[in-house]
């Protein structure tokens, strides 16, 4: 699956959903195989998790986000304790990878660290995801550049600077321009309206001529629907089985009605968006001469009299003579009695 969802990076005629179910399993294989089972009935074309060893990506001093202590029960202010329950092991990634593949679902997940990033080559994985918090780590991104056939970049708390050094670093590497994605992104969990700064994914757009789509951390679906619109061909959100249960990112995430009700929308935003030329439809054909309107008389016209503008009304329907012709027909002589309310015919007139 991953193959063709590769070449479909390199065409883009659909946008590709990833649900980010993350660390939403909570530990827990049979959660994250429920998650699983969700994102499969939400036809999202990827589910991604984490990949991760609390001990090679935090130390035991780290502290919180304010998002993550509002999130979690406990009163451990540390990122340590909390990421170590969230661990996925080695067993537990062949079991979900099986499981997503008898889904009929692409599994992807994000590795946090180089020793993960071997895990998930060990898997057959080649497209991979960067977070928005490894940007900056240059060994980390020579190691996915030395690796990965695809990347895809978020690009939270990021400056434009900083996502042209690490794509010319992926580059340096050996991938090409059209083997990188870059997704806008806010680090915020969730994210306020005022702050998505969606039209930045133009930017990024213009600025490095890449492809580009965006990573939503919002609440709701409008935004990443938004997205599309704007030319997102690639839109990742977090889901979860209850957004109030207890862990870092349940609060930020969409439930699964969400989940499916956003594919939907954006299936039906690729439909609508079209190919650009403006013309009449095959759906509306049928109302151009009930919408539009033709000449009739308005006040009688008398044989032999000249047509003038106050005896005409633009009356439908619309499948006489086009007022848009209303200067050929002024002027013109009546070659017999024309009554109010007729619709004028050129073999009326001289």
């Amino acid at each position: 699956m991953l193959v063709i969802h590769c070449e479909k990076l390199n065409d883009m005629q659909k946008t590709l959903i990833i649900a980010e179910a993350g660390v939403n399993h909570n530990g827990d294989i049979n959660i994250a195989k429920l998650l699983i089972d969700f994102a499969s009935d939400a036809k999202v074309d990827i589910v991604k998790f984490q990949t991760f060893k609390a001990d090679k990506i935090v130390s035991k001093s780290a502290r919180k986000a304010n998002y993550q202590l509002e999130t979690t029960e406990n009163n451990d202010e540390f990122q340590y304790s909390m990421l170590k329950k969230l661990e996925l092991s080695k067993e537990d990634h062949l079991v979900l990878k099986k499981y997503a593949e008898k889904k009929n679902i692409e599994f992807l997940s994000t590795a946090f660290d180089i020793e993960s990033i071997d895990l998930l080559v060990e898997l057959g994985i080649t497209l991979f995801k960067i977070p928005s918090g490894e940007i900056t780590n240059l060994p980390y991104l020579e190691k996915i550049g030395d690796v990965a056939t695809k990347v895809i970049i978020s690009t939270g708390m990021c400056e434009m600077k900083e996502i042209i050094d690490a794509v010319n670093v992926i580059k340096k590497q050996g991938l090409s321009h059209e083997d990188i994605i870059i997704l806008h992104c806010n680090t915020e969990y969730p994210t306020p309206m005022n702050d998505v700064n969606l039209m930045a994914m133009v930017s990024i757009k213009e600025e490095t001529n890449l492809t580009v789509g965006y990573s939503d951390h919002t609440l709701g679906i409008e935004v990443p629907i938004a997205a599309v619109a704007l030319g997102a061909k690639v839109i990742e959100k977090h889901f979860t089985f209850d957004r109030n249960a207890d862990g870092p990112d349940h609060k930020a995430s969409l439930e699964p009605d969400e989940l499916k009700a956003m594919v939907s929308a954006i299936r039906n935003i690729e439909i609508a968006l079209g190919y650009k030329t403006k013309t009449v439809t095959e759906s509306e054909k049928k109302n151009i001469s009930i919408a539009r309107k033709s000449i009739h008389v308005l006040e009688t016209i008398k044989a032999g009299e000249s047509i003038q503008l106050e005896k005409l009304a633009m009356l439908r329907p619309g499948d006489g003579i086009s007022p848009m012709r209303v200067p050929e027909i002024v002027g013109k002589v009546a070659l017999y009695d024309l009554f109010s309310g007729h619709k004028i015919k050129m073999e009326d007139i001289k």
